[in-house]
């Protein structure tokens, strides 16, 4: 198979290209010693205030961050340990936001989040990045509900492509890890 973005092999695009229209946010995010501010400019160096606000806000960081005793000049500790878990994803979602990208990949970037907090910063992605392609990996059938196309993966294949309405209806695998999930959210 071959991966395509914008109907081009990504093995034809120039790789300084690739790089430059394209974020990725891990599960396990790295923080360096700095302040916030300075984490956050790793996604864009000539960052302004603003849009480091910006995208703080959208990855519901600002909150927090406005809390902390030097609010984005706080200083993160090696390895970010004076952050949870949950802090650390949303900074590096904020971080990959500064970049503006074209494409952003949410490889269970918001594992350590709490499924409210996660659910707003969905729908500010929607709503305030319309134009930029999200791709989310989830185990977590609520990240992945209103995407306009799922692709259940089994054992490294691709088992099955539609909305969650198709899959649930059609896809045994689906169906079952999201009845699981519901049954066990409550």
């Amino acid at each position: 198979g071959a991966v395509r973005v914008g109907g081009h092999n990504v093995r034809s695009y120039d790789l300084k290209t690739l790089r430059d229209n394209v974020a990725v946010v891990l599960q396990k995010n790295v923080l360096f010693t700095g302040t916030i501010k300075d984490n956050l400019k790793w996604g864009n160096e000539k960052a302004s205030d603003e849009e480091i606000v910006w995208a703080a806000k959208i990855a519901h960081a600002d909150g927090f961050i406005r809390e902390m005793p030097d609010g984005y000049d706080t200083m993160v500790e090696q390895g970010g340990n004076n952050v949870s878990g949950g802090q650390k994803q949303r900074i590096t979602i904020a971080r990959a936001l500064l970049k503006k990208p074209k494409i952003l990949i949410l490889d269970d970037s918001t594992s350590a989040v709490d499924t409210k907090t996660e659910r707003e910063i969905r729908e500010a992605l929607k709503r305030d990045l319309p134009e930029t392609t999200k791709i989310i990996i989830s185990q977590r059938i609520v990240s992945i509900k209103d995407a306009d196309r799922i692709v259940v993966m089994n054992h490294g294949k691709i088992e099955d492509v539609g909305t969650h309405d198709e899959l649930i209806k059609r896809n045994d695998l689906y169906s079952s890890i999201a009845k699981f999930q519901e049954e066990n959210s409550k």
